[in-house]
């Protein structure tokens, strides 16, 4: 006779199995993490000779790190110094880095190795940053060092991972042509130290590379750089050095960038600043006729638009206050073709449209017709129609639509494909934008009183947003009231630009000729502007440093 309570154990047991892998089939899968990122950058074990031996002997130095690293640019970030004939070689073995040393060691004379950001782990590839090994091969290691802070010259700020580094005196003439073998990098708070210096007089600088350099080498149409005018003798620890960065002006006119956009248009970039810049197709002639030109704020750059692109090359003549600067060609691919979008940005910022502006549409092209039948404005849901569209007198890829715009109220415009005609009969696609006028209580009026400390000199004083960004300019030689009417409340401050050759511009500096960067004084104090508030106050701007 069967066991009926072992088979009811049984069906239960079943059950139960059954319930407990439909609850874990249910839910969801996770996947398996690594769990936080490593951030930690290898640790130095062991040094073996240990670092800042005296009477070095040895032809090979053992560093061991606590896991597994990989070397790189290792031509652009490890030096030794003093520079020898034959490099040391760098080997890998597994947590350790082998550095086998020539046999052209000098007496009595104290090395550094310096590895930049040269060693870095396997998997996240963060660096050790300033790792370096001192040797000496006599009885006495160099010991004097230079110390400082590197800031921007434009905005003050301290510079992060610029490079700092001395050439002798006598070898200064290798500046921008070689790597330097005795440099560092700043800190997080712009501070550097250089150790292990030998004395003697030296030229400092300090490098600013751009994205895609790090070979040390000063680039001067791409890198920023600062100096210390005169030679500094290291005779004993020097702090308090102070170096300010800054992008030089190119001493010679040319077209750094040529080339033709996706779209047909032509973009040039140049190394100088233009004062009254024009540019003429030269050949063929027939391609410079109606051609559209447009140059930035500062005219060093230009985006041309032509209404004949059927040329393989042409000629383009760049003037500046009419004397020919230089002539370029750009050629054009037989089979290349263009993609036009026309769709536009609007000047509302979230959204939100300023009462003291009217609502603009800029287009990515120049328009030649535009179609207002083809425009639906709702206001609130009702549809409009008593609004008027207005070409911009002074820029061709801007369009203005003026209407008794109202707060408390949300307006749609819609419009639909064909509203916008640009060169080459390009059209927009169906494109929609939606807004809200903002009250006017939310704008006011910043009022300052400026004090000069000298009227025989002029001064540049610019209202600044809290990035630092121009916000409106002045340029003032005595005792003057200036106004900052209906901006956007929030933080405002006030920097000054002390204008040694009044030309109304800030001069940068000049490594050949050994001349600074015109001194910019920022004020602490903050101009802020309340809502539906007009505020005055003075500002005394203090004699440069």
């Amino acid at each position: 006779m069967p066991n009926l309570k072992s088979q009811y154990f049984n069906l239960i047991s079943f059950i139960a199995l059954a319930i407990i892998l439909q609850l874990f089939g249910c839910a969801s899968p996770q996947p398996v993490t690594g769990g936080p990122q490593d951030r930690t950058p290898p640790k130095v074990l062991n040094m073996t000779p240990k670092n800042l031996t005296k009477n070095f002997s040895a032809k090979k130095i053992v560093i061991e790190f606590d896991e597994y690293f990989k070397i790189q640019n290792e031509t652009k970030e490890f030096s030794i110094s003093p520079e020898l004939e034959k490099a040391p070689i760098l080997k890998i073995k597994k947590k350790a880095l082998e550095i086998t040393l020539p046999d052209t060691l000098e007496k009595n004379t104290t090395y550094t190795l310096n590895f930049g950001k040269a060693i870095a782990d396997i998997n996240e590839s963060n660096v050790i940053k300033n790792l370096s090994y001192v040797f000496s091969t006599g009885n006495e290691i160099d010991s004097l060092s230079l110390a400082g802070k590197v800031t921007s010259a434009l905005t003050g700020e301290a510079e992060l991972e610029a490079t700092v580094f001395i050439l002798p005196a006598e070898r200064d003439s290798l500046f921008g042509k070689k790597r330097p073998s005795i440099y560092t990098l700043t800190d997080s708070s712009g501070n550097f130290k250089l150790n292990n210096l030998r004395a003697g007089t030296y030229k400092i600088y300090a490098l600013k590379e751009a994205t895609g350099g790090g070979d040390k080498i000063y680039q001067q149409t791409s890198d920023e750089v600062g100096f210390v005018k005169d030679p500094i003798v290291i005779g004993k620890n020097n702090e308090n050095i102070n170096l300010k960065v800054f992008k030089e002006t190119a001493p010679e006119f040319r077209v750094l960038e040529r080339k033709i956009n996706t779209d047909g248009s032509l973009s040039l970039t140049f190394t100088q600043q233009l004062k009254k810049p024009t540019l003429t197709i030269t050949e063929p002639a027939s391609v410079d006729e109606g051609k559209r030109v447009m140059f930035n704020l500062s005219n060093d750059t230009a985006k041309v638009w032509l209404n004949n692109l059927s040329f393989d090359s042409i000629k383009v003549a760049i003037k500046d206050e009419g004397k020919l600067l230089q002539t370029i060609n750009i050629n054009r691919g037989k089979k290349d073709t263009y993609v036009r979008d026309l769709t536009p940005i609007d000047n509302t910022n979230n959204g939100k449209l300023n009462p003291y502006q009217s609502y603009t549409l800029t287009f990515p092209l120049p328009i030649t017709a535009a179609d207002a039948s083809k425009i639906t404005l709702l206001d609130d849901s009702i549809k409009r129609t008593n609004f008027v569209l207005i070409k911009d007198s002074t820029n061709v890829l801007k369009y203005k639509i003026n209407f008794p715009w109202k707060v408390k109220r949300t307006y749609d415009l819609k419009f639909t494909a064909g509203a916008f005609t640009g060169i080459f009969n390009a059209k927009n696609k169906e494109f929609t934008k939606k807004f809200t006028l903002e009250p006017t209580e939310n704008y006011g009026t910043r009022a300052l009183t400026v004090q000069v400390p000298d009227t025989t000199k002029n001064y540049i004083v610019e209202f600044i947003n809290e990035k630092k960004v121009p916000i409106k300019s002045y340029v003032i030689n005595k005792k003057t009231r200036i106004l900052l009417a209906n901006f956007a409340s929030g933080k405002y401050f006030v920097r000054v630009i002390y204008d040694e050759n009044k030309n109304g511009v800030w001069d940068t500096g000049n490594v050949k000729l050994g001349t600074q960067p015109e001194t910019i004084w920022y004020s602490l104090e903050e101009q802020s502007i309340r809502p539906n508030w007009e505020v005055e106050n003075t500002l005394t701007i203090p004699e440069p440093k």
